[in-house]
């Protein structure tokens, strides 16, 4: 899974003034650096369009200006789930993507800004795909988790049994073994959660003997927000997981860079079958 981009420009220029190595790090995050401020200006602007929670219907259509995709086998319904302090209008981009590739349900859960605990949000989410099942008439749902979004998935499917729902987990730039950056947040409750050795964290460590949910975790080589950066990645025994390397993109870019949609369409498409747990490593790069 790679997909490239034409150079940059001032390359040439990078590698004369530092180091080969050295430069080919510098326009990476350079690059990197840019695209997370061009996402923030821009999801600052659809923020407030995402504040209430989604419309819900039974048979949503594309929007008008997406051509319709054309007739497939019947895939499980998409659950969405952001991160902290933010809500559904992170996904404008990657629910377009998916209802152009023949996912025609999608649909987005906002999660309270002021919650305090992944437990509650997990058992919030629950609820929510027990009644997109019953609406829909499927038995699982995939979900796509973005930072804390994944954390509160993985929870739902590894600690509430959530995986009898669940198909597959595919998660963004999410702190699975917790992360240690901005030690300043940590008076906000859900901040300390998601701290390694936390007791959330701890539980997900547990055994989950016969987990019937596929995960796929992409994480990022340039991810401010994950210390350590393979914390993104699930590492569990008993888990069926493939942790896949992200190249060339910040913690704000997972949820909106084209490829990494692509990314995400072939998680969501691959058929894992048998019991055994088996941990698998890909690359997407994005340079």
């Amino acid at each position: 899974m790679k997909v490239t981009e034409a150079a940059s420009p001032f390359l040439p220029l990078c590698q004369r003034l530092f180091p080969t190595k050295l430069a080919g790090l510098s326009v990476a995050l350079l690059k990197a650096t840019a695209l997370e401020l061009a996402i923030l200006a821009g999801h600052l602007l659809l923020y407030p369009s995402g504040i209430t929670q989604e419309r819900r219907t039974g048979h949503p259509l594309p929007p008008s200006d997406v051509a319709a995709p054309l007739p497939t086998e019947a895939k499980p319904p998409v659950v969405l789930l952001h991160g902290f302090i933010d809500n559904r209008s992170v996904f404008v981009l990657l629910r377009r993507n998916l209802a152009q590739h023949g996912r025609q349900h999608v649909e987005s859960l906002n999660y309270s800004p002021l919650t305090c605990d992944i437990r509650t949000a997990a058992e919030l989410l629950g609820r929510h795909i027990e009644e997109i099942c019953e609406r829909t008439g499927h038995d699982r749902v995939d979900i796509v988790g973005h930072s804390l979004g994944g954390l509160i998935a993985r929870y739902y499917v590894q600690c509430l049994g959530g995986d009898s729902h669940v198909r597959t987990l595919v998660t963004l730039g999410t702190p699975h073994s917790g992360t240690r950056v901005a030690p300043l947040m940590n008076a906000h409750p859900i901040v300390r959660q998601m701290r390694p050795g936390s007791p959330v964290i701890e539980e997900l460590t547990g055994p989950a003997p016969g987990c019937r949910t596929q995960f796929v975790s992409f994480w990022s080589d340039l991810d401010h927000l994950m210390d350590p950066l393979e914390t993104a990645c699930v590492e569990h025994p008993d888990l069926l997981a493939q942790n896949v390397r992200v190249s060339g993109v910040g913690h704000l870019a997972l949820p909106v860079h084209p490829a990494v949609a692509t990314g995400i369409r072939q998680a969501l498409d691959l058929e894992v079958s048998g019991p055994t747990a088996v941990t698998r490593r890909g690359g997407l790069t994005v340079a």
